[in-house]
């Protein structure tokens, strides 16, 4: 018999329930071993990391899905971009008042903007979670320069474990991306380039959570 044999033959022996005893152990571990990287509030954690310098994306805070279009068209005259935007073929952004823009359910190389839904979010590492479908092309986030992604507060996970155990209960897609970020690299003699390989920018539109206080106001000075 070889040592390949050998270890074939012990696999079976592996599987009883010792093993598992100490794996339960492990996980059991995993709290308190985490790092102090999300807070009571995972929303805020999430925007705290996402708005960063590391990640440097940007976020609007929205109180209902009514004003994404309006949000997109801000953004769009913020950083002088036309009315064309690639918008993810679902109902529930296609039926919205995109009056003003010209929204179309492709998307092409080089498409100046997308718009399209995140699944949804870890607050870990501010990442943004797309699985593909018929109504989640993956290329809407792979191919615009400006990446304008829909998030519901209510969506967003603390911990990457937390997104684990949500796809081990869900069919996988053919297809499932983490984007933390736009793309970016420091090859060429360590410099960051933004939108190398992807995005230049990442734009978050967060739906619902708890929306902060206004600003007070100065009071009137006669």
């Amino acid at each position: 018999m070889t040592a390949r044999d050998d270890i074939f033959a012990a696999l079976p022996r592996a599987a009883g329930t010792a093993p598992h005893a100490e794996a339960a152990a492990l996980l059991a571990r995993v709290p308190a071993l985490r790092p102090a990287r999300v807070g009571p509030d995972q929303v805020a954690s999430f925007l705290e990391r996402l708005t960063g310098p590391v990640i440097a994306a940007t976020a609007t805070r929205l109180a209902t899905r009514a004003e994404i279009p309006a949000a997109v068209r801000a953004y769009l005259a913020a950083n002088t971009l036309g009315p064309q935007i690639a918008l993810q073929p679902t109902q529930a952004l296609q039926t919205l008042d995109w009056s003003g823009l010209t929204p179309h359910p492709t998307i092409a190389v080089d498409e100046p903007v997308s718009v399209c839904e995140a699944d949804y979010a870890v607050a870990e590492t501010a990442s943004l979670v797309f699985r593909s479908s018929p109504h989640m092309p993956t290329l809407f986030a792979f191919l615009p320069l400006h990446h304008i992604v829909v998030l519901e507060a209510a969506r967003i996970v603390p911990w990457l474990e937390d997104a684990a155990a949500l796809e081990a209960a869900r069919p996988a897609p053919r297809n499932l991306n983490f984007v933390t970020g736009a793309s970016g690299t420091t090859d060429i003699e360590g410099t960051l380039v933004r939108g190398a390989h992807g995005p230049a920018h990442l734009h978050v539109l967060l739906i619902g959570g708890q929306m902060p206080a206004p600003a007070p106001q100065p009071a009137n000075v006669p």
